[in-house]
C-alpha cells in the first residue's frame, strides 16, 4: 500500500520570533534555517520581507537550500489598494522566496472588530491577493487566521473565506487555531467537514498551544485529512507557543498509525538530528533547554526510581516508549535518595567505573548519597558532584588544589557601588599561595581570587583558563535562623561541555565555595590534570 505524503512547514523564524524575549539576528536565522534544511523540512517560513530590516535582508540572500522551500509571509492586500499596487504584496513577490504564505481573516467577528471592513470586502481582499501571487508564479498558501473559531461561529462564512483562496489557485489552505482554544475532537470534526469542500491534499493545520493541545490538534488534523503540518522547533511561539515539531516529527516516524500510512521528505536517518536541532535553537537563544520536552529533552529518558532503573536495565521497553538513540538523545540514570543499587551500578558504569554487584562500596556510596540528600544535597541534577563523590569514596580522585582558608567581604562605596572582595589560602605541591580577587558578588570574587592565582601556576593554568561559570542558583531549604542553603553551579569550557556541581551549608558563601571547588576539581579531573604532590 502506497503511503500518503505529509509536508512539514517550519515557522520558527517567523511565528517563533514572536516569542517574548526572542530576537533573531541575520546570523541566527541563517544557522537555524541551515539546520532545518539539513533535517529535511519542506518549507522554512523565514519571516516577513519588508516588515523589518532583518527579514528584508534575510530574503535578499541566496540560501541554496537543498530540501526546503523558502517561504515569505505577509497578509492579504489592504482594502484601499488593488493587489497590483499593494506595496506589501510587491515586497513578497520581489523577495528571493519560492513560495508565499498570506494570512487573512476567516472569522466574521475578527473582520468586523480587527479590520473594520465588510465581510464581502474581506472576501475580495483574499481572492484578489490570491490571484496576484499565483500569477507571479510563486507557490501560494493561505493561512486562514482564526478559522476554527470562525467556523464554530459562522461556518458558511469561514468556508467562503477559504474557498476564495482555493478557487483562485491556492496550493495550500492552512486552517489556523490562532487563539489556541480548540480541542482535538473539534479539530477532527471540523476538518472532516471542510475536506468535503477542499481536498485534504490541499489542507494544512497551524495550531497554537494555549490549552496544551497544539501537538494533539495537529495529529487529529492529519487523521482527519490535512496533509501539511505547521509548527516550530521546541514549540517556540507567541503566548504559550506553537505546535512543537520536535514532538510531531518523531511521532510521524515512530508511531505505527502514522509511519505505516504517511511519508515525509525527511530521511529516516535524519531523525537522529532532531535533538541536535532542538538544542541548537536553545544555544542560539542563550537559554537553558527545557529538559522535560518529549523526545529531545534531557529528562525524556531519565530514570530515578530504583525499581524503574532495575527494570530498564533488563529491558528499556519497560519504561521507554522508544529507544532514545532513534531521536539522537540518550538514556540517563539519576542518583538520589530514591535510588537503589541498580541506579548506583548503572551510573558508575556510565562514568566508566566497572564494579561487581556485590561490592560493599556500592552500599557505602548509596548510604552516603541518602545521608547527604537528607541534609540538603540533591544529586539528580549535579552529575559532576556525584561523580566526584563516587570516585573519592573509591579512592580514584587525585588531590589537586587544597584550599585551607578563605575570607569574603562585601562593601558599598561612596558612589553606591557594591563590591565584593575575597581572599583564599591555597596549597599546591606544598607551596602556599595567598589569592585575592574582587567581583560583582561574593561567589564571583571568590572564583576570581582562586582562578586568577591558579592560572599563574604552570601546572594548572592550561586546564582552568577556559573554565566559565554560566549559571548560579540558590535555594533556601528551610526557614528560621538555622536555614540551610543549597547552591548549584553550572560550568562550561571551550569544548562546550557543561557540568553541574552542588554545595550545601547553613552559610550561603560556604555552600557556594563547596560547589565552586567541585567545579574546579571536576574540570581538572576530566582533563587529566596531574595530581598535586
Amino acid at each position: 500500500m502506497s503511503k500518503e505524503r505529509l509536508y512539514i512547514f517550519d515557522t520558527t523564524l517567523r511565528d517563533g520570533a514572536q516569542t517574548q524575549g526572542v530576537d533573531f539576528s541575520i546570523d541566527d536565522k541563517q544557522k537555524i534555517a541551515n539546520s532545518l534544511d539539513i533535517l529535511g523540512v519542506d518549507y522554512i517560513e523565514g519571516g516577513w520581507p519588508g516588515a523589518n530590516p532583518t527579514d528584508t535582508e534575510f530574503f535578499n540572500k541566496d540560501h541554496g537550500f537543498k530540501n526546503a522551500k523558502l517561504t515569505a509571509f505577509g497578509m492579504t492586500k489592504k482594502s484601499e489598494h488593488s493587489a497590483e499596487n499593494d506595496p506589501m504584496l510587491a515586497s513578497l513577490i520581489n523577495s528571493k522566496s519560492s513560495s508565499v504564505c498570506l494570512f487573512g481573516k476567516s472569522w466574521d467577528f475578527q473582520v468586523n472588530v480587527a479590520l473594520g471592513i465588510s465581510n464581502e470586502q474581506n472576501l475580495i481582499n483574499i481572492s484578489e491577493s490570491t490571484k496576484h501571487i499565483v500569477k507571479s508564479g510563486k507557490e501560494f498558501m493561505f493561512d486562514a487566521e482564526h478559522f476554527f473559531d470562525g467556523y464554530k461561529s459562522n461556518p458558511k462564512y469561514a468556508l467562503a473565506c477559504i474557498k476564495s483562496a482555493y478557487d483562485n489557485g491556492a496550493r495550500w489552505i492552512v486552517l489556523c487555531d490562532t487563539n489556541g482554544g480548540t480541542l482535538p475532537h473539534e479539530v477532527g470534526s471540523i476538518i472532516s467537514e471542510v475536506s468535503k469542500h477542499i481536498p485534504g491534499n490541499n489542507l494544512g493545520i497551524h495550531a497554537h498551544n494555549d490549552t496544551e493541545n497544539a501537538v494533539a490538534n495537529s495529529l487529529a488534523a492529519v487523521q482527519a485529512g490535512a496533509r501539511q503540518v505547521q509548527g516550530t522547533i521546541n514549540g517556540l511561539g507567541e503566548r504559550c507557543g506553537n505546535a512543537s515539531l520536535t514532538s510531531l516529527i518523531p511521532t510521524f516516524f515512530l508511531k505505527k498509525d502514522y509511519s505505516e500510512n504517511y511519508e515525509l521528505n525527511i530521511k529516516p536517518e535524519n531523525l537522529k538530528k532532531i535533538t541536535q536541532c532542538s538544542r541548537l535553537l536553545d544555544e542560539i537563544l542563550n537559554r537553558k533547554p527545557n529538559k522535560h520536552l518529549p523526545y529531545v529533552g534531557a529528562s525524556a529518558f531519565s530514570h530515578k526510581g530504583g525499581m524503574h532503573v532495575s527494570a530498564v536495565q533488563k529491558d528499556p521497553k519497560t519504561y521507554e516508549h522508544i529507544e532514545p538513540e532513534e531521536v539522537g538523545n540518550s538514556r540517563n540514570i539519576i542518583v538520589s535518595d530514591q535510588s537503589g543499587q541498580s541506579n548506583i551500578i548503572s551510573r558508575l558504569n556510565s562514568i566508566g567505573i566497572k564494579i561487581e554487584k556485590n561490592d560493599p562500596k556500592i552500599k557505602k556510596l548509596l548510604d552516603e548519597v541518602k545521608d547527604r540528600e537528607f541534609i540538603g544535597y540533591s544529586y539528580d541534577g549535579a552529575d559532576a558532584s556525584f561523580e566526584l563523590l563516587a570516585r573519592r569514596l573509591m579512592g580514584k580522585i587525585p588531590r589537586y588544589i587544597s584550599i585551607n582558608e578563605y575570607d569574603v567581604s562585601v562593601k558599598k562605596n561612596i558612589s553606591g557601588e557594591i563590591i565584593s572582595f575575597a581572599k583564599a589560602h591555597l596549597e599546591v605541591d606544598g607551596q602556599k599561595i595567598l589569592c585575592e580577587g574582587e567581583g560583582n558578588g561574593p561567589v564571583h570574587a571568590l572564583d576570581n581570587a582562586i582562578r586568577k592565582n591558579v592560572n599563574k601556576l604552570e601546572k594548572y593554568s592550561s586546564y582552568l583558563k577556559d573554565l566559565k561559570l554560566v549559571d548560579y542558583k540558590v535555594r533556601i531549604l528551610n526557614t528560621g535562623t538555622e536555614a540551610v542553603t543549597r547552591v548549584s553551579i553550572e560550568s562550561t569550557d571551550a569544548k562546550g561541555v557543561n557540568w553541574f556541581t552542588i554545595g550545601v551549608s547553613p552559610n550561603i558563601i560556604d555552600a557556594s565555595f563547596k560547589a565552586l571547588v567541585d567545579s574546579l576539581d571536576y574540570k581538572l579531573f576530566k582533563d587529566n590534570a596531574p595530581a598535586s604532590n
